[in-house]
């Protein structure tokens, strides 16, 4: 099929490589924002296994095409079957323009394919603005970050919105080579597609606040949470899945998509109590590690120095868009507290973020480094090159021997054999009673 991908979102990188990988004829238009000579050099596209060498081979081979906003693009309108946009919430206004150039380009037959973060009802004013030159189905943005590849090219589901037999016929077609292993369609109206990507994200949300909630409880109480998530974990009304605590989530899709849920309800008129508390609950949770820390020196944390492993919103991605970090940092900073901070892959975005600061050192390669002159470490982004460290060496560096476990990812009682103080996130280093 002939297929126009526009944006610079994950989802359109991975598109335009998966679809072209397979046969298709891509032409990518990159939006002017972030043009292909920016995102060729973004950390966080580089990070993405496999997918900017697939890029480049594609590019290679002839079956991806690269254009850029301006003349070049007029001419990559005409003759499309497909057009696949994966924009920013903030891109919204801008998709009129390019339809109505489109639609006087398409033969009369375009399926517009909507994978972007647009509020519920986006899809059908995209076909409106399409002038009845073709169809728009809903398709919402299901990659994850750190695994695009994968969750593009052997999905567990995909969710479509359409109300066309026709179209829902030639986005089987698109992707039939990704929907081989076993039927991977779940097929719904157009709102009802958009509303369920934004409803899945605010469940997993409130799992993961809920667990915070009675990890917090846990605490109070003298309990090891570890022991009631495994409770809840092995009801099978409940399951595993999104029950462990920590210092709060982040990521770009994730908290976009919480927050597109709340302006949905507002604007329907339904405030969500609920909701607001599950945002409340999260932003609570991403001072929970310096509040432990606050404990442990009885408020005397002015001049101390403190290294953080970890400022990514998740392992395997270089991004740290609403990452708990960001709100630690300037928690420990108002106090007066150095940070010696280590992640193998988000320095440039953090600093993009943050600035220069004075009470702020990073370090990208020896972890161990981070720690030298600190009194603890926090750990918060659970990278696999820390889940089992040199505890010798780590506790040579650590002047007070505390670790603040922000994931959970340490045994409470071997840490506290190894000589150091630890503190989770509702755990202890109680052992079970005999």
């Amino acid at each position: 099929m002939r297929v126009l991908i526009h944006g610079s979102e994950l989802a359109a990188a991975t598109a335009a490589a998966a679809l072209s990988w397979v046969g298709h004829r891509v032409t990518w238009l990159p939006h002017a924002a972030a043009p292909w000579a920016t995102l060729a050099r973004a950390d966080w596209l580089r990070r993405e296994p496999r997918l900017l060498l697939q890029l480049e081979e594609a590019q290679a081979s002839g079956s991806l095409r690269l254009v850029e906003e301006g003349a070049t693009a007029a001419e990559c309108l005409a003759d499309q079957e497909v057009v696949w946009l994966s924009l920013s919430p903030e891109q919204r206004g801008e998709v009129a323009p390019l339809l109505a150039r489109l639609a006087k380009a398409s033969p009369g037959d375009l399926v517009l394919v909507n994978n972007s973060t647009f509020p519920v009802g986006e899809t059908e004013r995209l076909e409106a603005l399409l002038e009845g030159q073709g169809h728009a189905v809903a398709l919402p943005d299901l990659i994850e970050e750190g695994r695009a590849w994968d969750t593009f090219t052997r999905p567990g589901r995909w969710l479509l919105g359409c109300d066309d037999a026709g179209a829902e016929a030639r986005v089987r077609e698109l992707l039939r080579a990704f929907n081989r292993r076993s039927e991977v369609f779940q097929r719904m109206p157009r709102r009802a597609a958009e509303l369920t990507k934004l409803a899945i994200n605010g469940m997993l949300a409130t799992r993961i606040s809920y667990m915070n909630e009675i990890a917090g409880l846990a605490d109070s109480l003298g309990v090891d949470v570890e022991f009631v998530r495994q409770g809840m974990g092995s009801d099978s009304r409940i399951g595993y899945e999104y029950l462990y605590p920590g210092c709060g989530f982040g990521g770009p899709n994730f908290s976009r998509d919480l927050m597109r849920l709340a302006d949905v309800q507002s604007a329907s008129g339904r405030r969500s109590a609920l909701l607001e508390q599950v945002l409340d609950i999260n932003e609570h949770k991403k001072e929970t590690l310096f509040r432990k820390l606050w404990s442990h020196f009885h408020g005397r944390l002015e001049g101390r120095t403190v290294a953080i492993w970890g400022a990514a919103f998740k392992p395997g991605t270089a991004r740290i868009d609403h990452a708990p970090v960001l709100t630690l940092l300037h928690s420990l900073w108002a106090q007066g507290v150095r940070v010696r901070l280590h992640d193998p892959s988000a320095i440039p975005a953090l600093l993009a973020e943050v600035g220069e600061h004075p009470l702020l050192e990073v370090f990208d390669g020896d972890p161990y480094v981070a720690c030298e002159g600190a009194c603890a470490l926090m750990l918060v982004t659970e990278w696999k090159a820390y889940w089992n460290p040199d505890w010798a060496r780590l506790s040579a560096r650590l002047d007070e021997k505390l670790l603040l476990d922000g994931r959970n990812i340490y045994d409470p009682a071997w840490v506290a054999a190894q000589g150091l103080h630890y503190r989770g996130i509702g755990r202890r280093a109680d052992p079970l009673p005999a």
